[in-house]
């Protein structure tokens, strides 16, 4: 088994892409070893010391660290996703416990701006989220109230010195030039 790793915008994230499907689905991020007992891949990667996060994309993994350096945790890293990918677990154990995940917040908008809503969706979807995830995050809607689009951003965005750039050049543009009515994006 080959894993290629990518370097993120973030420093403290890097991107392993183990050339198969990691999770069917939404994506999932793991901000601490008790979040993740749900997750083998996930419980196996905190265990490394040093380990401050695990994003789990559709077919890669971010890794966030704290102020260890890589070349003294990658090549555990490399072991622990090779050795679960080959051990045949799943990514995702069924059954397990409820996970409270930043995902699972309610969106809020007035009932009147659904169309807005729907808009800003299908232009994060389409447009913003298949870039973000090449960099090894996600970012998903929280909601819309009086102009201000409220954005939620994972795996290697979360903490990204870019990140505000990235929410301020690229989306809030983006946002403001295809939905009237948009007038900034924040970060929750």
């Amino acid at each position: 088994m080959f894993i290629q790793t990518e370097a993120t915008p973030n420093p403290s994230t890097l991107k392993f892409l183990p050339g198969r499907d990691v999770l069917v689905g939404e994506p999932r991020d793991f901000r601490g070893p008790d979040a993740a007992s749900v997750s083998p891949l996930a419980t196996g990667l905190f265990a490394i010391s040093g380990v401050s996060g695990v994003f789990l994309g559709s077919d890669f993994i971010s890794v966030t660290k704290d102020d260890t350096n890589w070349a003294h945790i990658k090549p555990a890293i490399l072991g622990v996703i090779m050795d679960h990918f080959l051990s045949g677990k799943p990514v995702i154990q069924e059954g397990g416990p409820a996970i409270a995940n930043h995902d699972e917040v309610d969106e809020f908008f007035d009932a009147d701006d659904s169309e807005t809503v729907e808009v800003i969706k299908e232009l994060l979807a389409t447009r913003v989220r298949p870039a973000v995830a090449m960099d090894g995050g996600d970012i998903t809607f929280k909601g819309f109230k009086e102009g201000t689009v409220f954005l939620h951003m994972q795996g290697a965005c979360s903490g990204c010195p870019s990140s505000t750039a990235t929410l301020k050049s690229g989306i809030e543009n983006l946002l403001r030039h295809f939905v009237p009515g948009v007038e900034s994006v924040q970060q929750v």
